[in-house]
């Protein structure tokens, strides 16, 4: 009797398949980043809106996760409250990285 191997090998193989992050400059501009911020990160709509070009990422990043899970509230995050449900921890993780290699 033979053993067909094929589909289980495969099943294997991609449930232990690595997940890739996705890419910073993509989600900036999916998840609608530039819209407020800039195409290129340095030339916001509104003179208070932060330049987020060369920013560092963990600071980036924890202000992402602070005004998305409230404990930053202020003037200036109610229009990023808005738009924080559109991310998840890995995406504001990779936006936070692309981010902090702009010059």
């Amino acid at each position: 009797m033979k053993l067909n191997v094929t589909l289980p090998l495969a099943l294997a193989l991609a449930i232990s398949a690595p997940v890739f992050a996705a890419d910073g400059a993509t989600l900036y501009k999916e998840k609608t980043c530039f819209t407020c911020h800039g195409k290129d990160a340095k030339t916001p709509i509104m003179p208070n809106y932060p330049k987020l070009a060369g920013q560092n990422a963990e600071y980036a990043l924890q202000q992402m996760k602070d005004i998305k899970s409230g404990a930053r509230n202020n003037g200036q995050t109610a229009a990023m409250k808005a738009v924080m449900h559109l991310v998840n921890d890995d995406d504001m993780k990779a936006i936070a990285e692309y981010l902090s290699k702009l010059k």
